[in-house]
């Protein structure tokens, strides 16, 4: 590495990742997903969550080249099973009430050209086999966050004019670090103060409690339900135990969910999606009393219309959230292909699964009662970005009176 005091700063990383983000507690177990190329990252986080007092820390590595030759030559029968080692180990990290930390570095069109049908197989699998792991998540019954490191493959389509692949996995960590806010004296301080301004504005939108959401923009004339009792929820959440956490680092967006039965109007992409090992580009979507009628892709388009036609529950939304223009990833002009940051450089929606903590008491809700609730239920959760400098949002009240949320793709709420 030739950037400055990397191994300092990866160090500082580790420890807002393990103090800040999932914030282990002595007696804790502790689950990373992280991908083998980086192994000094993952032996950093091991050693910070056993110094905080964790019991037990469990590290699933991930690997782009054996995923894609699984998917290559593995007949079918292997990719729509999952095995009962898998869910033995699901079922196991929720006794353990275990904390998840799940860093993202993989290139982002590692499965490119893999057989769709095989891809979508796969995940409905997986939607299925490991959705206690996800009701449990979104209801915040455990802690969790979803972080990035900078993978050789994912920094070199990020700067494709990188002098060298040493050169681009440098400029992809330095975006980290600023954006983790690595680099300050303080990281705890100044994710604290980031907190509180986002908190601010998730506290005005609840006080509100907007009937719909009414997005126009190039390419996009949406009206989008709110639930009755909706929360709109920002950085940090607190875990059933009454542990705090930070979900996703960075963030930049405060979120709820609409009623999935309440959505008219259609949208346009602002920016590629990365998913299922694939990069879509150019989605537009039409809904219609809450469905989606039609979803295509100027790229991916047969990978979008698996997601949402083959999957229970993907044709409705599960997530709205707000992220203004000029923030910091947005400002950079950088496409991340990630959407753990492309989402926070832009509004965005989810297609699938809503969070049980975006209605109030939603955590204690049954499915079936989050549904009645107007949350989406599903087994997949998709983020695409629909946010610009020329996006509107309004707020409409009960009495139909609106209330300005963004002018040109920023805050005037």
């Amino acid at each position: 590495m030739v950037l400055p005091n990397f191994k300092e700063n990866l160090e500082k990383y580790a420890k807002l990742l393990v103090a800040n983000g999932i914030n282990v507690q002595p007696g804790h177990t502790v689950a990373l997903n992280i991908d083998v190329e980086q192994r000094e990252l993952a032996h950093l986080i091991v050693k910070e969550a056993y110094a905080l007092g964790a019991h037990e820390v469990i590290v699933q590595w991930a690997d782009d080249l054996s995923t894609r030759e699984k998917f290559l030559h593995a007949p079918m029968d292997r990719l729509d099973n999952v095995p009962d080692y898998k869910v033995a180990e699901m079922n196991y990290l929720l006794e353990k009430k275990a904390s998840r930390l799940g860093v993202r570095s993989s290139d982002p069109g590692a499965l490119n050209g893999v057989d769709a049908e095989k891809l979508s197989a796969s995940a409905k699998a997986m939607g299925l086999a490991m959705k206690p792991m996800r009701i449990a998540t979104q209801s915040n019954k455990v802690s969790w966050t979803v972080a990035a490191a900078a993978g050789t493959e994912w920094a070199k389509k990020v700067f494709p004019n990188a002098a060298s692949d040493e050169e681009a996995v440098d400029l992809l960590w330095d975006q980290i670090f600023k954006t983790c806010r690595v680099y300050e004296d303080d990281p705890v301080a100044a994710w604290k103060a980031h907190e509180e301004k986002l908190g601010s504005k998730a506290k005005i939108l609840n006080e509100e409690q907007f009937t719909a959401l009414h997005y126009t923009a190039p390419g996009t004339d949406l009206i989008l339900g709110m639930p009755k009792n909706h929360h709109w929820e920002s950085a940090g959440s607190l875990n059933a135990q009454g542990e705090y956490f930070i979900a996703n680092m960075p963030t930049e967006e405060v979120f709820s969910a609409p009623d999935f039965r309440r959505a008219d109007g259609y949208v346009t992409s602002t920016k590629p999606l990365s998913y299922n090992g694939n990069i879509i580009e150019g989605i537009k979507v039409t809904f219609k009393d809450g469905q989606i009628v039609d979803i295509t892709a100027e790229k991916g388009d047969q990978v979008m219309k698996d997601l949402v036609f083959e999957n229970a529950g993907a044709r409705a939304l599960g997530e709205v959230a707000l992220v203004p223009d000029p923030s910091p990833i947005s400002q950079s002009g950088i496409t991340f292909f990630n959407t753990l940051f492309d989402e926070n450089a832009s509004n965005h929606l989810a297609i699938g699964a809503a969070y049980a903590t975006s209605v109030v008491g939603g955590e204690n809700l049954s499915e079936e009662e989050l549904e009645a609730a107007g949350l989406n239920r599903s087994d997949v959760h998709v983020d695409f970005m629909i946010g610009s400098n020329q996006m509107d949002i309004d707020g409409i009240r009960e009495d139909g009176s609106r209330v300005p949320i963004f002018r040109n793709g920023d805050w005037a709420i």
